[in-house]
């Protein structure tokens, strides 16, 4: 039923899509591509459900106590490995290939620590039951992803839109120097954008987390390839196409599993994104961001 394959869509294309937000802000402000987010995106996910299964915190709880822990520790990653590049004026492949090893770092520390195997959250951690209008069947999950996600876009656009600690991101997103001559805490909003970026990364790993009711240690590679897809789909640096380039892979997805085979879902969704590159290679929202002096 093609209403029910569009609501799939919406929901899978919103997780990407708050995921892909936390990519880009880093990117935007930083100038760096933060490979360690997606190990970040798994974290939240087990944060979640340590908060849930050890600490019977409920879901909406321990949603808010993931996202913020998952900032402080992008916060940490920023501080002890990004920091130190950014003063040695490093080239800009140094982070990337620092923050791979924070990655697989974690990812195997996690891995010892929680075991490979799929983790699940317990029964009841969520109503089951689902809202049937007509051939649709929305479960509570789903409306639960849609909304979140819409909430946390929307508030991420007005903050950076309509507040002075917007303004002064934006600022340094078009030159560091120039922001810290006018008076800019640059070092200081570097951190708060770590945070910002890590609580959406967090909060994509326990929405994830939930929908598939699947958690794991190496959840998060496919997640960073897909997030890396969407920004340079939308346009390095751009939060309307982070929003776009994830409902647009969302939606590739599933209609590919839908009409088509699961076994294509990845190349028809990569396909399609690698045509829509050729066309407009800067992505879908304008030149790519560069750095001025």
């Amino acid at each position: 039923m093609l209403s029910q394959q569009l609501l799939n869509a919406l929901s899978l294309g919103s997780v990407y899509a708050v995921f892909a937000l936390g990519f880009t802000l880093i990117f935007g402000v930083l100038g760096v591509i933060n490979l360690s987010h997606g190990v970040i995106f798994m974290l939240g996910s087990y944060m979640a459900l340590q908060f849930v299964t050890l600490l019977h915190v409920p879901i909406f709880i321990a949603l808010v106590l993931a996202a913020g822990m998952s900032g402080v520790l992008a916060v940490v990653i920023d501080w002890l490995i990004l920091r130190p590049l950014r003063a040695r004026n490093a080239p800009h492949l140094a982070p990337m290939i620092a923050t791979i090893g924070v990655s697989i770092l974690l990812t195997s520390l996690t891995q010892g620590f929680m075991g490979a195997e799929v983790r699940r959250f317990p029964s009841g951690t969520l109503p089951e039951e689902s809202i049937t209008w007509g051939d649709l069947h929305i479960t509570y999950v789903q409306i639960g992803i849609m909304v979140i996600a819409l909430m946390m876009m929307l508030g991420l656009w007005l903050l950076m839109k309509k507040t002075q600690l917007g303004r002064a991101l934006r600022a340094i997103a078009e030159s560091p120097k120039a922001a810290a001559l006018l008076g800019i805490p640059v070092e200081r909003l570097f951190y708060y954008t770590s945070f910002m970026a890590g609580s959406l990364g967090g909060v994509a790993g326990v929405l994830v987390g939930l929908s598939f009711n699947a958690i794991s240690p190496f959840m998060g590679q496919p997640m960073l390839h897909k997030g890396i897809a969407v920004i340079i789909l939308g346009g390095m640096g751009d939060i309307r196409g982070a929003l776009i380039g994830g409902l647009f892979l969302g939606f590739a997805e599933v209609f590919s599993v839908a009409y088509l085979s699961s076994d294509f879902r990845d190349a028809i969704a990569f396909g399609l994104l690698f045509l829509i590159l050729l066309i407009k290679p800067s992505g879908l929202f304008g030149k790519i961001l560069e750095r001025k002096a």
